[in-house]
């Protein structure tokens, strides 16, 4: 009697998993919390925060905000730092809230979590706009770094040192006549006409 070998079944991957872009053990966990996503995604002149809520026939965003919105606010220099996080973390957050959204759960996808980052920053930027994310405080960025103190800090110091290397490190904000230096007080500007406006 001849025995038929028994053919392995090769599984095919979802295509999103095949080009590393979702993790779906993760959306599980995320999904079974049964809370809207407080979804970061960065690049590195940007910051997109978003409230999504899931649905079978396609996740629905509830509220969106992008770190270039922050110029209509004041915010004329680098969308992709901390601060600039932080503020669009704050303005999605306030919309949030205008559409009764109260608690939502943080997604990451699949970036290394790494304590102070940018995604944080701006998950704090929601929590201070009166959403109620789970979260630790240890992985927060501090104050100072949420206000860009360590960024004119270090302008100051550079422009005193090495002026050439100041101008060169801060041309972007040169160009457009802002004073690094000044950052703190830009940071506090635009958070109080989003605040206003929003």
């Amino acid at each position: 009697m001849i025995r038929k070998r028994r053919q392995k079944i090769h599984v095919v991957p979802h295509r999103r998993r095949r080009e590393k872009k979702t993790d779906y053990h993760l959306r599980l966990k995320l999904l079974k919390a049964r809370k809207p996503r407080f979804v970061v995604r960065k690049s590195l002149n940007n910051i997109t925060c978003q409230i999504i809520d899931f649905d079978p026939k396609g996740d629905k965003v509830l509220a969106t905000a992008d770190s270039k919105e922050l110029k209509k606010f004041g915010w004329d220099i680098n969308c992709g730092n901390i601060p600039a996080a932080y503020l669009t973390g704050f303005l999605c957050g306030l919309r949030a809230k205008k559409k009764n959204i109260k608690n939502a759960i943080l997604d990451i996808g699949l970036y290394t979590s790494t304590k102070g980052s940018r995604l944080y920053a701006a998950l704090k930027g929601a929590v201070d706009s009166g959403l109620d994310i789970p979260h630790s405080e240890e992985i927060l960025p501090e104050d100072e770094r949420i206000k860009g103190i360590h960024i004119a800090e270090f302008a100051e110091k550079i422009k005193s040192e090495s002026p050439g290397e100041y101008k060169k490190r801060f041309s972007g904000y040169l160009k457009k006549k802002i004073e690094p230096e000044k950052l703190p007080e830009i940071f506090e500007k635009v958070k109080n006409n989003i605040l206003q406006k929003t």
